[in-house]
């Protein structure tokens, strides 16, 4: 169906062109219109400097906050497809909750209908075409400046530009149409054009994807006299019902949280616009009553249609909200969370994909993610249990009792639940360095793929380890059993070690902690050499099962650098006093190798002086 739709979209235009060439210019306006709102949208992301998304988190602590947000934020951007796409990208990512993101779609309902006050009462009435092209002149000249404040003000200037030129030329070309024929021939009174025009206006804000653009389309054929104001009112609750389009796309790419939001969305306007089509006759009267109380002539339609869709947009809130929970309960039950399928990436969407913040937020719970697959598939490469790892007080012990193999094809398990999430975070992390964001931002998202590098590492380091785990764990084998316990035990230490810091509050983290391990992973990397050495000549372990273990060794301590390094790059925040302290006291690579060739170097001296004191002992 799709790939029918654009060239029966371009036929019905040519066609619509070569039969009446008035309608060129009616069309042009409407795609001027919609190419000033893309602008516009594109000004605000540039200009915002994500105040809207640093706004919109705060905004959702009530119901009533989360409703006026909606109503200032699309107020200010005329345009509730923004808001829609922005509330969609931060409920995927788990910024917000569900009602915090339903309230903003209520409030952004209201917002919109200040675009047909603006039209009405000033569109109509003023030349807005002689302020269109100096600021079209202007915005050209701001947005190929380097500064990313100027070019937001350019496009913004500009949008606002082919906006009113989009305005000038839908109003020029139903005046021009109106001397050829006359549309309001075909209205429909009663029910019957009622649901008509209800229809058509559902369809023409779908092709469009804009319900602003169809009001200004409405409003221009009204003021013109191409429609009636019966007509009219119908047309505007359908462009109520199809501005819900951009929502359901949306909401294609994102989670199982954006697709409730986008049925939220439909639901209310569908059940806004009934309430409109069933109680129309008293609505008029609330719209007559408002314009002569406000001082709308008679005769100002145009004014009166803004004052209608205002008003059932406010109804429809006043009457959907009492039974809020009641909508989240149903649409908690109608598109039921999916059962966490750990081998697909859980919070990279392309809903998240829109926003900075929103990226960097979901790279970072899916960095976590990955990270808790791998300390699985680690433990159980060692043969040890999480759940046991985490809840016992002595590590060792449990180590010792574990024997049993798991079974475990951890090749598969790297490849469905490992690869893919590392493959998934370069993809997206990938994406936001190509994009012109900041460099912190990038600095920050290309941090979030390096720890994700260095978890996968741990990984196949321990996959190098599993053959001879299992062979020397699943039953006792003296000495080298020991060595190859030690190395499971050391490996679980450090990763309950990393799920405290991660259970602890952000302000309690240390990374004076981590660097400590590191020194002791370094300084037992460099003690097993020498142990193994030690064990050889006492021909307590074999040669070639000391080569395994002394291989063995470098894939695990590499395993444990990896995540130490890790955690430090994830839960440390560099940003605070406390880190910027502890920076200070954070040990270089050369300098923690030089701490550890220290302490070998002074045990080294105390053993030789214990042989010499050990050889005048037995000389005297």
């Amino acid at each position: 169906m799709k790939k029918y739709y654009l060239p029966v979209a371009i036929g019905a235009l040519v066609v619509a062109f070569w039969l009446k060439p008035e309608v060129q210019e009616i069309a042009a306006g409407v795609a001027i219109f919609l190419f000033g709102m893309l602008m516009l949208e594109d000004g605000f992301k540039n200009l915002g400097g994500g105040i809207l998304e640093h706004m919109l988190e705060r905004a959702t602590r009530s119901t009533l906050d989360s409703i006026l947000f909606g109503i200032v934020s699309t107020t200010l951007l005329q345009s509730s497809s923004l808001v829609s796409v922005i509330t969609i990208s931060f409920l995927s990512a788990g910024l917000i909750s569900l009602i915090g993101g339903v309230g903003i779609v209520f409030g952004a309902n209201i917002g919109t209908t200040t675009g047909a006050w603006l039209v009405a009462g000033l569109g109509l009435k003023v030349n807005i075409a002689a302020y269109a092209m100096p600021m079209l002149a202007i915005s050209i000249v701001l947005v190929f400046q380097k500064s990313k404040l100027l070019r937001g003000i350019g496009f913004a200037l500009g949008g606002l530009g082919f906006l009113f030129l989009g305005i000038h030329h839908m109003k020029e070309g139903f005046e021009a149409f109106r001397d050829q024929i006359d549309l309001s021939r075909y209205a429909l009174p009663g029910l019957v054009g009622l649901v008509a025009y209800t229809l058509l206006g559902t369809v023409a804000t779908v092709v469009m994807q804009s319900s602003h653009a169809t009001m200004v389309l409405i409003i221009t054929a009204l003021s013109a006299g191409q429609i009636t104001y019966d007509n009219a009112l119908a047309l505007s609750i359908g462009a109520n019902i199809g501005t819900t389009i951009t929502a359901i796309i949306g909401a294609l790419g994102a989670n199982y949280q954006g697709k409730r939001l986008a049925l939220a969305h439909l639901i209310f306007n569908v059940v806004t616009a009934a309430v409109a089509i069933v109680f129309i006759t008293p609505l008029r009267e609330v719209v007559e009553f408002i314009s002569a109380n406000v001082g709308i002539s008679d005769g100002d339609y145009a004014l009166k249609l803004a004052v209608f869709h205002t008003t059932f947009n406010v109804l429809g809130v006043v009457l959907v909200v009492p039974f809020l929970r009641n909508l989240i309960a149903f649409l908690e039950r109608r598109i039921v969370e999916p059962e966490p399928d750990v081998s697909r990436p859980r919070f990279l969407n392309e809903a998240v994909d829109e926003f900075p913040q929103t990226l960097e937020n979901a790279l970072r719970q899916e960095v976590k993610h990955l990270y808790d697959n791998a300390v699985e598939l680690i433990l159980h490469g060692l043969n040890l249990h999480p759940h046991e790892i985490y809840e016992t007080d002595n590590i060792a012990g449990t180590v010792l009792r574990s024997r049993r193999p798991i079974d475990l094809d951890i090749d598969e398990s790297y490849e469905h639940r490992i690869k893919t999430l590392y493959s998934a975070i370069v993809d997206y992390s990938t994406r936001a360095g190509d994009k012109r964001t900041p460099r912190e931002f990038s600095d920050r998202i290309y941090a979030l793929r390096d720890i994700a590098s260095g978890i996968v590492q741990a990984v196949k380091s321990v996959k190098h380890l599993r053959k001879n785990v299992i062979r020397y764990t699943a039953r006792k084998q003296g000495t080298v059993t020991e060595l190859y316990d030690g190395l499971r035990t050391e490996i679980a230490r450090i990763i309950v070690e990393i799920h405290k810091l991660d259970l602890a509050e952000p302000d309690e983290r240390s990374a004076l902690w981590l660097d400590q391990e590191r020194a002791q992973v370094e300084e037992g990397a460099v003690s097993t050499s020498r142990r193994i050495d030690e064990l050889i000549r006492k021909h307590e372990i074999s040669a070639p099962s000391a080569t395994s273990f002394l291989n063995d060794s470098g894939y695990a301590y590499d395993a444990m650098r990896d995540l130490i390094a890790a955690a430090r790059s994830y839960y440390i925040e560099r940003e605070s006093a406390m880190a910027e302290v502890e920076q200070l006291l954070i040990l270089e690579d050369d300098e923690l190798d030089e701490v550890v060739r220290s302490k070998n170097a002074r045990r080294g001296e105390a053993n030789a002086a214990r042989l010499r004191n050990n050889d005048v002992a037995e000389r005297g």
